[in-house]
């Protein structure tokens, strides 16, 4: 019989929050409901007759309340099929079966979050808890299973509309909760332990539960969903919503602005999770300019972000050209109200910073992981290797067109003047040919090259990089170093009264 019908329930909950809406219910239909320690307090006071768990083991909670329900009088009630030889079990032993199952855990995550205190981390590992989830959610054929308050809508829709009767759909729907409920609990749990060994299991364990249903994947026919804690890092203010394209195109884009959160305004442009626009100036409208510079063509479409809070004078700017995604720390209210009168671009606050410590990417069936790239280097982190060194005004070129290029696709090479960009070449298969690209680039936006400078995102192997430089007018480099063939650039470079320096630390971006 797929229908069952609720007669009994045991009910031991840490969070009381929303369970007096469903009390009425269960008094409704005169449900008998056992209970433990608070709850039962909790559930009396409330004006629900309830009965003691320990009525029926014959046991008190014990060891400070770690032991309440491991019982058989407790298990049996609630993994008994509801056939003859186990109801006739139960009726010889005086195990009454348990229809409905209401429980959730103890806070570990959060408590995980509030304290450094191990004896008080070990103290919320539900071990009653989440047995009875286990339990009642393996006999869903029989039991209904309430793993999570977010369920208690549900649970009352079940006890009002439908008269306490449950169907085996939706027994088995509250299951599949139920067990992600008890995974993501262990999964917690084991994370904890195993970032807490020196040699840590060498196992990926990730259970995110939250998901959004995105408009679609990277083209229309594919289906997406995002997983974690959007508003972690950011706030849709407006617009329409947000594609598996655009989230890609805004994780590039809160990475590199979080490298310039504490510099002068900036803004960049990305278009396919590269940046073809970046400039630091005094006041935001100038750094919006002078990134738009970088490539006016590509920006069209593309997705904008800026470090200081966005004025009305340069969202009149912005608002002249079509674009998909606006990000901004903060937003002038008359700013905003310029911004989202076009209904369909997507307006976004930026809440945090980027700050992950871990990388990681699907491929062969599996997943690839790594510690996240964030080493900045900065002025005093570069080595001069040669005769003539950068002068003050360089070494800050220097350091910025560095950071963008660890966020360009490899290979890449960036040039730079002023703390704007002029040119790059990213996603070569050569240095050569990215260096070509963005010599070219920058040509065709107009910028003259005399006195720029250049980063690569990893050694040259042969001086034909810093000769191309040259010939074009730059004056100062900067790269990792560590080619066998270093001495060869270091040499073209001292022959040709260019500067240059190492950082000793290479930036692929795959």
């Amino acid at each position: 019989m797929s229908e069952k019908k609720i007669k009994t329930a045991l009910i031991s909950v840490f969070d009381k929050d929303g369970l007096s809406s469903v009390i009425p219910h269960l008094r409704k239909h005169k449900i008998e409901v056992y209970s433990t320690g608070g709850t039962y307090d909790y559930l009396v006071n409330n004006g629900m007759n309830a009965i003691r768990v320990e009525d029926i083991t014959g046991y008190p909670s014990i060891l400070d309340g770690r032991v309440k329900t491991l019982h058989p009088k407790v298990f049996g009630g609630i993994l008994a099929r509801r056939e003859d030889e186990h109801m006739k079990q139960l009726e010889q032993y005086e195990i009454p079966a348990l229809d409905l199952v209401i429980v959730d855990l103890y806070p570990f995550e959060k408590t995980v979050m509030q304290t450094d205190d191990e004896s008080a981390i070990i103290e919320k590992i539900d071990i009653g808890g989440i047995s009875l989830i286990r339990a009642a959610a393996k006999n869903y054929r029989d039991v209904l299973c309430i793993s999570s308050r977010s369920q208690y809508a549900k649970l009352e829709e079940i006890l009002s509309r439908q008269d306490a009767v449950s169907s085996l759909a939706e027994r088995k729907e509250l299951a599949a909760r139920s067990f992600d409920v008890s995974s993501h609990y262990d999964h917690a749990i084991f994370n904890y332990f195993n970032s807490g060994i020196e040699d840590s299991l060498p196992v990926f364990k990730k259970s995110i539960q939250n998901a959004n249903t995105l408009r679609y994947g990277e083209n229309p026919h594919q289906e997406a969903r995002f997983y974690g804690e959007l508003n972690k890092y950011i706030d849709q203010l407006s617009g329409k919503a947000i594609s598996y394209n655009n989230l890609v195109d805004i994780d590039s884009a809160i990475q590199i602005i979080s490298e310039f959160r504490d510099s002068d305004p900036c803004f960049v442009v990305i278009k396919h999770t590269n940046s073809c626009g970046v400039a630091i100036r005094e006041n935001l409208g100038d750094a919006w300019h002078a990134a738009l510079q970088g490539d006016p063509t590509s920006a069209f479409g593309g997705i904008f972000i800026c470090n200081k809070k966005l004025d009305r004078d340069t969202a009149i700017e912005i608002n002249k050209l079509f674009y998909e995604v606006l990000i901004a720390p903060d937003f002038e209210p008359e700013a905003l109200e310029i911004l989202v009168k076009k209904k369909k671009r997507i307006i976004i606050k930026l809440n945090a910073w980027y700050g992950e410590k871990q990388s990681f990417k699907s491929l062969l069936g599996g997943v690839i992981f790594q510690e996240a790239d964030r080493k900045t280097e900065s002025v005093e982190d570069m080595k001069v290797c040669t005769e003539l060194s950068p002068d003050a005004d360089q070494l800050e070129d220097l350091k910025f067109a560095n950071i963008v290029a660890k966020h360009l696709k490899s290979n890449t090479i960036v040039i730079a003047s002023r703390r704007q960009l002029l040119g790059m070449g990213c996603g070569q298969t050569s240095r050569v040919d990215a260096c070509n690209q963005a010599i070219e680039k920058a040509g065709r936006m107009g910028f003259k090259l005399e006195g720029a400078v250049m980063a690569s995102d990893a050694f040259f192997p042969f001086p034909d990089c810093v000769e191309l430089a040259n010939k074009a007018g730059i004056k100062a480099v900067i790269q990792p170093g560590g080619s066998i063939n270093d001495q060869l650039s270091i040499d073209y470079c001292n022959e040709n009264k260019m500067s240059m320096v190492l950082t000793g630390a290479r930036h692929f971006k795959h």
